[in-house]
Formats: C-alpha cells, structure tokens, sequence
C-alpha cells in the first residue's frame, strides 16, 4: 500500500464508527450479492446509499477499507465472477460471450471484455474455451 492509500484508509476509518463499518460491509454484500443488485445496469453508488440509509462517502469509505477497492470495480468482479459460472455451464453454451455479458450486468461488449480480462487475464472466449472439458452440467433438477 502507498503512503497516499495509507493516509485515504485513515481518513476513511475515522469517518465511519467500527461498528457502522461492520454493518454498512455486511448490508452492502446481501445489496449486490443476495439481490443480485450488481446485474442492474443503472444501479449506482448513490441510490445504494440512499436504500441503506447513508451517504455516498459513507459507502466510500467502507469498500475502501474492507473491500480495498471502490464501487464500480466491486461491481465488476461480482459480474465476471458469475460470467465464468455461466461461461462454464453446459446450460449456456449456446449463448455468445456478448450475450452472457448482458446477462450479468454489462452494457457493453468491450466493457466487459476489458473487465474480464482485468480480472481473468484471459478474454471470455479464450476461458471458455480453457475450461470447456471441466463445464457444469445443468442440475437434475432443471432438466424436463
């Protein structure tokens, strides 16, 4: 970590109280993760805030210091995180990588080609193609 990022961090954990950041981390994650609000495309920061009860900084401060990054990377990696499940499962081989872009939240095709590679290091092409002997069979339970 830089001293500027060490000096941001300080700043932040004087901001929010241990226990609001506590709280705020573990309500930001059932916001994006449980309702899945990471797939809205128009979802914002902001509007995040303003359903907790709390203010933009307030939700600065604690992805900076518990999650050590800022809103829209977050939202990304949940959003690649889930195309590489569907990348992988043999119940979306069928859609193209543009498709399974839309599905997890991106509105466009480079943006997430540039987010998937940021985090994969791979193009969502190429990791599908690497993982396609190891792809998830749909579940018993889907099949008619």
């Amino acid at each position: 970590m830089t001293d500027n990022q060490e000096d941001k961090e300080a700043i932040y954990r004087k901001l929010v109280r241990p226990k609001m950041m506590f709280d705020l981390k573990k309500r930001i994650i059932e916001h994006l993760l449980v309702k899945k609000k990471y797939k809205d495309l128009s979802y914002t920061a902001k509007q995040m805030a303003e359903e907790l009860g709390t203010n933009v900084r307030y939700i600065s401060a604690v992805l900076h210091v518990e999650f050590h990054t800022n809103y829209t990377t977050l939202v990304n990696k949940y959003r690649i995180d889930e195309a590489k499940i569907l990348l992988t499962n043999t119940r979306y081989e069928e859609l193209n990588v543009e498709e399974i872009g839309d599905m997890v939240g991106f509105a466009h095709r480079q943006t997430f080609h540039t987010a998937f590679v940021k985090f994969t290091g791979m193009t969502p092409r190429a990791y599908r193609e690497k993982y396609k002997s190891k792809r998830i069979p749909p579940s018993k339970k889907n099949k008619k």
